[in-house]
């Protein structure tokens, strides 16, 4: 079994990306819990982080048992991670040493460059290129930093799928 994360900063079309590689692979995907947290609560808080961090990996894990050659993450525990970092300037320490814990877990990341527009969203925080571009570069430096398999996927439209596919397809599918 294969776990692969679609990894990087908000509005560079990992969701979009995880439903069509979930048809190509015919995968289950493992949504994203903290958008529908949001969405049924009007935002997030450092407090939801631990519940929105556990529910998250009991989502992925409950998907893992079921045993399927391959399993598409669309958020993880790093994510969970860095945006609180980036957006309440800390974590809690049990989080991040689960989180630590889980990084080995995922056979690739696939790391979305934000070379696409930024999509508004009430949920999204960063529509400066700028901005976007150092949480770009924070989501890459949190794999590099621990020597974490990952792809850079780039460009637009079909030419992101077909690098993605590509990449799942190295793993042997």
């Amino acid at each position: 079994m294969k776990r692969v994360a679609l990894f990087g900063p908000e509005s560079t079309g990992k969701t979009q990306l995880a439903q069509q590689l979930a048809a190509h692979f015919n995968a289950p995907v493992v949504a994203e819990y903290a958008r529908e947290f949001w969405d049924q609560h009007g935002g997030i808080t450092l407090a939801h982080i631990p519940m929105i961090a556990r529910e998250q990996w009991r989502r992925e894990d409950a998907a893992v048992a079921l045993a399927p050659p391959l399993v598409l993450c669309d958020t993880e525990a790093l994510t969970t991670v860095l945006w609180s970092d980036l957006l309440y300037g800390t974590c809690p320490a049990d989080i991040r040493a689960e989180a630590e814990r889980r990084a080995s877990n995922y056979t690739l990341y696939l790391l979305l460059d934000v070379d696409v527009p930024f999509t508004p969203d009430p949920q999204r925080a960063f529509p400066d290129l700028a901005d976007r571009a150092r949480c770009f570069n924070l989501w890459r430096e949190a794999l590099e930093r621990r020597q974490l398999p990952y792809q850079l996927i780039r460009g637009a439209g079909s030419a992101r799928q077909q690098q993605a596919i590509a990449a799942v397809n190295q793993l042997g599918f």
